[in-house]
């Protein structure tokens, strides 16, 4: 099913007023935390997200089209969602036909209207077996200043709608090295954990500053998330997230004194699972969690006689 509506606006997006100049030459805004990503390393980018016939793209933060004029050539639709009114303005005027401009934070926008209404490309003549299957995917250079909880958003939206098959996006450096962190090592933490239990993780390109307008004071990475199934599977999801948060709240605590405020019970429940309560949070693999997060709810569980 495709939007009735022109290919290059979103439903109930209005375009601002805004002088000429403006519009054809945005400036950064701090409040927004926006750098400019240079054309040369669009281009990089691009070949790291590797486009595929059938690919519907959401992307977040567009900025001025860096990344998505070189991704739109590719004949990909892409929903580009934007929170600043004047970026949106102009880019809504250059882009092609197979780029719909949507106002909004990704953090609270429900893109799935839009996004759901967006079919690939496909040859009229070819035979229906011949077509590629539509895959939702997700790209963007994401402000650095809320990485975090957007990174939460897609894992959250994978959780409830299961629609897309991976996310390439930008990141600060030393968070690439935390998403990817291995247990036992210092950037190994909540992020970590969480994300890789819904994720699997890969740093696909590093960038220095100097690939943005203005360069900015820190060093940036393009990371891939592929949503799948959980790592490791346990009873109660939220019960998991909840330990895990605890744990690495006092991470330098041992793991009896971390998990004592969160559960009195930890002692007892380190023992049963055979875990050393000595040992330190980062040092955890993700099986170890799952057997005390289902401890804790076997222990919190009223047994029925």
């Amino acid at each position: 099913m495709t939007s009735s509506r022109p290919p290059h606006r979103a439903p109930a997006t209005r375009r601002p007023r805004v002088p000429r100049a403006a519009a054809s030459k945005p400036r950064p805004r701090k409040r927004f935390g926006q750098h400019f990503l240079l054309p040369p390393w669009a281009r990089k980018v691009v070949e790291a997200i590797a486009p595929e016939p059938g690919d519907v793209f959401l992307e977040i933060g567009p900025g001025t089209g860096a990344l998505t004029l070189p991704l739109a050539a590719t004949g990909a639709p892409i929903l580009a969602v934007e929170v600043d009114r004047d970026l949106v303005a102009a880019l809504a005027g250059s882009v092609p036909r197979n780029v719909t401009v949507m106002t909004g934070d990704v953090l609270t926008a429900d893109v799935f209207p839009v996004l759901t209404g967006l079919e690939p490309q496909r040859p009229p003549d070819a035979a229906a077996a011949d077509r590629p299957a539509r895959r939702f995917r997700i790209v963007g250079n994401l402000p650095y200043y809320i990485a975090s909880p957007i990174l939460v958003r897609l894992i959250d939206w994978h959780r409830r709608e299961g629609a897309f098959a991976d996310a390439t996006v930008m990141v600060q450096r030393e968070m690439a090295d935390r998403l990817v962190a291995r247990p036992g090592t210092k950037d190994y933490g909540v992020l970590t954990v969480l994300l890789g239990q819904h994720a699997r993780i890969t740093r696909r390109l590093d960038l220095p500053s100097t690939a943005f307008k203005p360069a900015p004071k820190v060093r940036s990475s393009v990371i891939h998330l592929a949503f799948g199934p959980p790592a490791v599977r346990v009873v109660d999801e939220a019960l998991f997230e909840r330990m895990v948060k605890a744990m690495f709240g006092q991470r330098r605590k041992t793991l009896t004194n971390a998990l004592k405020g969160f559960d009195p019970t930890a002692p007892a429940v380190l023992a049963l699972a055979g875990i050393d309560g000595r040992r330190r949070p980062e040092t955890l693999e993700p099986a170890e969690m799952a057997r005390l997060a289902d401890l804790f709810h076997d222990v919190r569980t009223p047994r029925m006689l």
